[in-house]
């Protein structure tokens, strides 16, 4: 049941069920070492104009003035914080498992054309709500989006997201060679318009900007240094971007780009890498790259499914771990083939097993959730079941068929099944998503 106007619901809500969240990061220790993991079965979250207000054991009393509050039971299920996806493009639904070759073909074959259909503001306005839907019905309540160049496609996400009271990040497209007419813009008329954006939307509920620069290929350097110079004006906002996802990708990049040291150099140079700058893939940077992201407390969005589908790489992400840097979790569909956080974990665990290091669940859900936030500075506001983090939340099944419900009964301890729920687990499992304690998303009973 997803919803495609804004939600309503009472404005205290009660849920008890068992919670599992995290205060630490696991990091990359045995399941049983694991710090940072927090399971709090049978407790009652209480939420209170979107925010969570208290979470409350078996054993404690509700406060007097919730006694009238309907108790919804949520025995038998798990409830997680919604996922949080660092990198994901709206447009790219049109073209999700599309048949190619590797980045740069897919991007002329499939991407481009498609996102040229998001000039129109009716088109943007009906993606922005097919996307947010679609989110939801995956589990995913808070997002870092890439749209299309056209101012339009931006301020349809921000409206879409605005009514919902959704997190958001988004920031209109940079882009002014290399792309099809219709999918070009200019240095100046670009700086007009995100400032524009800024001036709306920036912190405008739960919206924030972002400088959206495509990748480097298609950028001028004028572009570029325009860019670095958002990034300084507005130091609020944050910057997003692609490094390092294929090697013809940073072959091209240092052919454009030949007194950079490298393919991240190439931004940190115009002033765009800083703590609010996330950068998808970074599978193919140098030990220099890393030290620079490393110091200035950039992270990178890791994109299992869509290096896989296209063919990029293995992203080492224990070695990231022992860099020092800041890692997040992201779908980035439409080269990722799914919208589901769990599907990308799958996917995430497999390539660190090709590279010998095994993947907690707890890591993987910690990255999808906490850690994120964390990396966005958006901790004690998203991530956590916790007191004063809005009341975006997941109600999951922990089987959905004779397989899965045979194995998880099998199950010794809760690693084992929080891993099993992981692995055999999809958006099928999905019971409900609250945003701000609103529910925006419902399988019926």
């Amino acid at each position: 049941m997803p919803m495609t106007d804004t939600p309503s619901a009472p404005t205290r809500r009660i849920l008890q069920g068992d919670l599992l969240d995290f205060i630490d990061d696991p990091g990359f220790a045995t399941p049983q070492e694991s710090p940072g993991v927090r399971w709090r079965p049978g407790h009652r979250v209480l939420i209170d104009a979107g925010r969570i207000v208290a979470v409350l054991s078996p054993d404690e009393a509700l406060p007097a003035e919730w006694a009238g509050v309907e108790v919804e039971s949520q025995a038998g299920k798990v409830i997680l914080p919604g996922f949080i996806d660092t990198h994901v493009h709206c447009p790219q639904l049109d073209v999700i498992a599309s048949y190619g070759t590797e980045l740069l073909d897919w991007l002329n074959t499939y991407t481009f054309p498609a996102e040229r259909r998001y000039a129109d503001p009716a088109v943007s306005r009906e993606g922005a709500h097919r996307f947010l839907n679609a989110l939801w019905a995956h589990g995913t309540t808070s997002a870092v989006v890439f749209p299309t160049v056209h101012k339009v496609s931006a301020e349809a996400l921000f409206e879409a997201a605005h009514a919902a009271q959704m997190r958001l990040v988004t920031g209109k497209v940079l882009m002014n060679r290399f792309a099809p007419e219709g999918l070009l813009d200019d240095v100046e008329q670009a700086e007009r318009d995100c400032v524009d954006l800024i001036d709306r939307w920036h912190g405008q509920g739960r919206n924030a900007f972002a400088v959206t620069v495509r990748f480097a290929p298609t950028s001028t350097p004028e572009q570029l240094k325009m860019a670095g110079q958002l990034c300084q004006a507005y130091a609020g906002t944050y910057m997003q971007t692609h490094v390092a996802e294929n090697r013809d990708e940073v072959k091209w990049v240092m052919e454009l780009y030949p007194d950079a040291r490298s393919y991240l150099d190439v931004y940190d140079r115009d002033g765009l890498i800083g703590p609010r700058a996330v950068l998808a893939h970074g599978i193919w940077l140098d030990e220099r790259d890393r030290a620079v992201l490393r110091e200035s407390g950039a992270q990178i969005a890791h994109s299992p499914s869509s290096n896989l589908f296209l063919g990029s790489g293995l992203f080492d992400w224990a070695q990231a771990q022992r860099d020092g840097l800041h890692v997040s979790l992201a779908s980035d569909v439409g080269g990722g083939t799914s919208l589901s956080m769990l599907r990308n974990m799958q996917d995430a665990y497999k390539i660190q097993a090709l590279q010998g290091t095994r993947l907690t669940a707890w890591k993987a859900l910690y990255t999808g959730t906490l850690g994120a936030a964390r990396a966005l500075g958006l901790e004690g506001e998203v991530g956590a079941i916790e007191p004063g983090c809005h009341a975006d939340l997941t109600v999951w099944d922990w089987a959905r068929d004779d397989v899965s419900r045979h194995r998880d009964g099998l199950c010794r301890e809760l690693h084992e099944r929080v891993f099993v729920w992981m692995t055999l687990g999809d958006e099928r499992n999905l019971r409900e998503t609250l945003v701000a304690g609103r529910t925006v998303f419902a399988v019926a009973a």
